[in-house]
């Protein structure tokens, strides 16, 4: 398809969308809108594509077997925009489940198990046959962590830009993680709170307009994060995240078993956490509020890895498809103000504004 050809589609787009739009009834209109640009955009992509193999560059140039074509007469040069879905979706869900390990390890988990492992071997500790004692047996014969404690923080730094951790030269550190992160948890809530205000001034949820939350805020910030965080995760992520997710899964069925609760008179796994904090760890780090950051922040990087962020998507669709968040993104919010990184924050609207580059009006 020429050029000139691909003008006059374009030129011809919307009075050929009046046109049909024109005669549909009013309820019908916005299921036709964006199926029917969409129609036009993958028209132009498929003559394009029925074009490939003619060199338009060398025939504009003269360089071609055919002689020299005007600008009208070149094949229209498509190029598709998809630096969007240019990451790997394995890597993100990597990085979903070491947000979920971060936060475990800040609650200690790892740390009370290798206190109860040392209390084991030297005796301090009545546990001798039950589930707990063979748990402990098991974790101290087999060593199963090829990632030391070491390999976890220089990870954490790498991708979320966590601690203090020196990290390998030449590797690449996402600095921006925890803004980016911020800025989509609160994207999501301000444009749920956003949502439930139209709805309740226009008196129904399933009046068929467009919201009036910004779906546009959300889908910047989704896709900068997103792709932030498969350039950081390259190399070990995927190996350490794995691994360490089944350590935590044995981990936390180990403190569960009903020796090593009896030992600390404990009703549950927590009660271990609490216990063994308290006594030989300098204090418990807020079990609940870390706890429910790490649920809800592993929900928010599952769905800004594999979210359709397309521009055109139907508002309304896209509504549906990211409501389970809002409720994960205020969950997270709410907790993360009661832990001492979260104890600045300035609330929903000052962060969004920060994360946008907005400067907040002189008072």
């Amino acid at each position: 398809m020429s050029l000139k050809e691909v003008e006059l589609i374009q030129r011809s787009k919307q009075a050929i969308i009046e046109q049909i739009l024109r005669d549909l009834p009013a309820e019908q209109r916005s299921a036709y809108e964006n199926s029917l640009d969409a129609y036009f955009e993958d028209l132009i992509r498929k003559a394009s594509s029925a074009d490939q193999n003619k060199d338009g560059f060398f025939d504009m140039a003269g360089l071609g077997p055919t002689p020299s074509a005007s600008f009208e007469d070149a094949p229209y040069a498509y190029v598709p925009a998809d630096f969007d879905d240019a990451v790997t979706p394995t890597q993100l869900h990597a990085v979903a489940d070491l947000y979920y390990i971060y936060q475990h390890e800040r609650m200690k988990v790892f740390q009370v198990v290798d206190v109860l492992q040392r209390l084991f071997r030297s005796g301090k500790i009545r546990v001798t046959q039950g589930p707990g004692a063979q748990a402990l047996y098991r974790l101290q014969k087999q060593s199963p962590l090829r990632y030391t404690m070491r390999d976890r923080v220089v990870a954490y730094r790498r991708v979320f830009n966590y601690g203090s951790a020196e990290t390998p030269a030449g590797a690449v550190v996402n600095t921006n993680f925890h803004r980016q992160f911020v800025g989509l948890m609160v994207a999501l809530a301000q444009f749920f709170r956003d949502l439930l205000i139209g709805e309740v001034i226009r008196g129904s949820s399933g009046i068929d307009q467009r919201p009036f939350g910004s779906i546009g805020t959300i889908q910047r910030i989704g896709l900068d994060l997103r792709w932030a965080l498969d350039r950081a995760s390259y190399g070990n992520i995927f190996a350490l995240a794995l691994e360490t997710g089944h350590y935590l899964k044995t981990v936390m069925q180990l403190l569960d078993a009903a020796d090593i609760k009896k030992a600390f008179d404990a009703n549950t796994k927590w009660d271990v956490v609490e216990m063994v904090s308290q006594r030989y760890l300098g204090g418990m780090a807020e079990p609940s509020q870390r706890a429910k950051m790490a649920e809800a922040g592993r929900a928010v990087l599952k769905f800004a890895a594999d979210a359709n962020f397309n521009t055109a998507l139907d508002p309304m669709l896209f509504t549906s498809l990211v409501r389970p968040m809002g409720t994960q993104s205020e969950a997270w919010i709410a907790a993360y103000r009661m832990v001492p990184e979260g104890r600045s924050f300035r609330g929903i609207a000052p962060a969004l504004q920060s994360v946008l580059g907005a400067q907040t009006a002189a008072v």
